[in-house]
């Protein structure tokens, strides 16, 4: 997990949290409430998921780089913003 930490990066790490915070804005400007509750969803999916992946050590993100992290970090978001919705609202 450190070596993961490592090749992310700083640019990587700050991209992943713009990509939660931009979901979560987006899908609480459309339902039109609950905005800061699905930034911080959002946040949460994109962050957790590259993370989730690379513990079970799926190799797909170090072979195809950031940009598979960031796919993925948009896809937790997604996911996590999704169930969150079917469960509370």
């Amino acid at each position: 997990m450190e070596a993961f930490l490592d090749a992310l990066g700083t640019v990587t790490l700050v991209l992943l949290v713009v990509i939660g915070l931009l979901s979560g804005f987006i899908a609480g400007t459309l339902t039109g409430r609950h905005r800061l509750l699905y930034m911080i969803l959002g946040l949460a999916g994109a962050l957790l998921l590259p993370f989730v992946l690379a513990a079970l050590g799926l190799g797909i993100l170090a072979a195809y780089g950031a940009v598979a992290i960031l796919i993925a970090s948009l896809v937790g978001a997604v996911i996590v913003i999704l169930v969150a919705r079917a469960l509370f609202d």
